[in-house]
């Protein structure tokens, strides 16, 4: 899960986690019991979780913005200049076949996976925030010669299936949270579609 609120704790079999804006937490197979609670009613915290099957357990780990893998992309050029954070990833966290992370597009900046692309053996969830109250966020997807477009303010989500791209452009530029849920965790797995040849 994601906290994309104020500081909140989230509490799993007796074990408290504190959670701060953009920090993630991952609980693992098994947990019985979990609780949440916010630090000040006036800022609640905002936890938002995503789950898949697992084969085994791990450990129930947090992880901060600061200790997830930082990978900038695009140039102002392009306008797609932005900062892939790996939080439940292998190269950061091992889990069975959830990967997580976010990506925040830096101002002036408003399209999103691009190349689109597809990962025939693993679905995604894009839910975008930090879009600004007057703004919208284009999503596209289908397939690639077959494309529609949604769409979605803040804090909205939207699932793509294994054979759909997914990208997207904004009227401002916003952040997104990605979570993929398949036996391949490959984060470099995928097939690309040009730009120009997009439908």
């Amino acid at each position: 899960m994601f906290n994309i609120g104020g500081p909140g704790t989230v509490t799993a079999d007796g074990e408290k986690f504190s959670l701060d804006y953009k920090d993630c937490l991952y609980i693992t197979q098994g947990t019985k019991d979990v609780t949440f609670a916010s630090m000040d009613s006036q800022n609640p915290a905002k936890f938002y979780m995503v789950s898949a099957p697992a084969h085994r357990a791990y450990r129930t780990k947090l992880l901060t913005i600061d200790q997830a893998a930082k990978n900038p992309m695009g140039a102002l050029e392009t306008a797609n200049k932005r900062v892939i954070y790996q939080f439940i990833h292998p190269n950061v966290l091992e889990t069975c076949q959830l990967l997580m992370g976010l990506t925040c597009l830096e101002p002036g900046n408003v399209w999103n996976t691009m190349p689109c692309h597809t990962h025939e053996r693993r679905m995604e969830i894009y839910t975008y925030f930090e879009v600004p109250n007057d703004s919208v966020v284009f999503h596209m997807m289908g397939k690639p010669q077959e494309t529609r477009h949604i769409v979605v303010q803040n804090e909205e989500a939207v699932i793509s299936p294994s054979w759909s791209i997914h990208s997207g452009a904004g009227t401002a530029n916003y952040s997104f949270i990605w979570a993929m849920g398949g036996e391949n965790k490959e984060f470099t797995d995928m097939d690309t579609t040009k730009v120009s040849d997009l439908r």
